[in-house]
């Protein structure tokens, strides 16, 4: 197991805040689609703010801990694959800042009859990523936590997944009042909340093959 705990305060501090700062982001999205889909433009443009600011705070933070793990020579055998997994976590802030942003610039028209199924795509796609936060964390930890929690991740990804299609066929097959382009724009967005989920299943496949290498 690392020992990351046993080495450098500076580093458990800097990583603490990093998943806070990730969490941060995650609740801005999930608020700010929320606040576009009743209509409360002006908390969505602040939320769009705030995800802006935390997305350069969390890639701030990462090159302090990328220093010093490699200045202090901290967890030499495994420095590599840790930074690896910090900006795969990484990856999913920069998915919810670009995300939220395509619903400022684009302003897509979401009909009353899907809010509710968009809605729930939103709250499942986020709790993926929620859940993933905690399995990172207590990889620094205790390990054997982590499982448990990468199988909240792999099961809301997949219901994501399902309800994603459900809505896209909705939309296709259902709602023939929408024109093509309206379909392919509700189609677009869809898949931008389905890939919060996505990028959450990324990092829980790579946290499930550094505790098989750090056991090893």
């Amino acid at each position: 197991m690392i020992k990351i705990f046993k080495t450098s305060k500076n580093v458990i501090i800097n990583i603490d805040e990093y998943f806070n700062t990730v969490e941060l982001g995650i609740l801005n999205f999930k608020e700010g689609v929320n606040n576009y889909l009743e209509g409360n433009l002006t908390e969505f443009e602040n939320n769009l703010k705030i995800i802006e600011v935390l997305e350069g705070k969390a890639d701030s933070i990462i090159r302090k801990i990328e220093n010093d793990l490699y200045i202090y020579s901290l967890i030499p055998n495994y420095a590599s694959e840790v930074l690896n997994l910090l900006e795969k976590v990484d990856d999913i802030i920069d998915k919810v800042k670009n995300n939220l942003s395509q619903f400022d610039v684009e302003r897509p028209f979401i009909p009353e009859e899907i809010k509710i199924d968009f809605s729930r795509l939103l709250n499942i796609s986020v709790k993926s990523a929620e859940n993933v936060i905690p399995a990172a964390r207590v990889f620094f930890t205790d390990q054997n936590l982590v499982k448990d929690r990468i199988q909240k991740v792999i099961f809301y990804e997949r219901e994501t997944d399902k309800l994603a299609t459900n809505i896209k066929r909705k939309v296709f097959k259902e709602m023939p009042h929408l024109k093509l382009s309206e379909k392919i724009h509700l189609r677009y967005f869809t898949l931008h909340v389905e890939e919060v989920s996505d990028a959450a299943e990324v990092v829980a496949k790579m946290l499930s093959s550094l505790v098989i290498k750090t056991r090893m």
